[in-house]
């Protein structure tokens, strides 16, 4: 790895990133998970998804390698928390609203053309035999009948091919990295809750998105989506955001009872669950704008 310079280890998985003396390609370390992230991605790159050309990949001392073509120097989330550190007073710039608008639209535009049969998605997407293990009081036929519903509802949107953990962090000017997670998911699943992300990680990122910018952004994606299939696709944001409540609780809770911060984390997810399970009872949306910051709630339960 000599001629390479170290940049990060790899998030949830092993093996790490590496980027080569002119910043023009990536390089990326690890097991079979990669590997099959590769082949992924080499499909979706011949399907027209804004994704990074891989030029190379193989075997290199007992572990797997990816090679592939810089798409910009810095994740939304990097230029975010950039133009946060320079005296926004924590406001996102609608340059990286527009930006994020503009990379969405693309990908929607290359999913729609390429769309899948029928085929179950939520479980792989929600994490939900994990969540439900973790949190049994969960398990109960209220939570199923929110879910059916929103089921019910999304199966009016076509399958695609999608990337489960789509965010700011990974998108950059030019596209969209990370596709360790992909799989089927209704049109418009992973870009649409994009910035409402910030709110379930605790809001304490060093930005934050204020309620006009949420609405530019989706009403970018409703243009996009009106002109591929006739369907403003906001209005399944709600059922998009129940999925997530699902994702964003999956694997947290503790398993070492002196971690008390462990177990703040978890229970604030439980509550964002919670809430976000009753608004969307209530009115099939669910409005992340108010949801507690994680600052507030461990101050409530100290």
């Amino acid at each position: 790895m000599s001629d390479w310079e170290f940049v990060k280890d790899r998030t949830a998985t092993e093996g790490a990133v590496w980027k080569s003396a002119d910043g023009l390609l990536y390089k990326r370390t690890g097991g079979e998970d990669l590997r099959a992230e590769t082949e992924f991605q080499q499909l979706a790159a011949g399907l027209g998804y804004p994704v990074p050309e891989i030029v190379d990949s193989g075997s290199e001392d007992g572990r797997y390698f990816v090679v592939e073509r810089a798409i910009g120097d810095n994740s939304l989330h990097e230029e975010a928390l950039a133009l946060a550190d320079a005296g926004r007073d924590g406001q996102v710039s609608y340059q990286v609203i527009s930006t994020a608008a503009a990379v969405a639209s693309k990908l929607l535009q290359a999913q729609t053309r390429h769309p899948l049969p029928a085929t179950p998605w939520f479980e792989k997407a929600a994490f939900a035999a994990e969540v439900f293990e973790e949190n049994p009081d969960f398990d109960i036929p209220r939570v199923h009948e929110a879910v059916k519903h929103a089921l019910d509802r999304l199966a009016r949107l076509p399958m695609v091919q999608g990337h489960l953990d789509y965010g700011l962090p990974n998108v950059l000017q030019a596209g969209v990295i990370d596709w360790q997670h992909h799989g089927p998911i209704p049109l418009g699943y992973d870009v649409y809750p994009a910035l409402d992300i910030v709110a379930f990680k605790g809001g304490g990122k060093g930005y934050s998105i204020t309620p006009e910018q949420r609405a530019a952004y989706t009403a970018a994606l409703d243009e996009t989506t009106a002109s591929l299939i006739g369907q403003r696709v906001s209005e399944h944001l709600g059922d998009f955001l129940l999925v997530k409540c699902f994702f964003f609780l999956a694997l947290m809770r503790p398993t070492d009872p002196a971690r008390h911060d462990k177990h703040i984390k978890w229970q604030y997810r439980r509550t964002l669950f919670t809430m976000g399970l009753d608004q969307y009872e209530s009115s099939d949306t669910i409005d992340t704008g108010t949801f507690p910051t994680l600052e507030r709630f461990t101050a409530k339960h100290r």
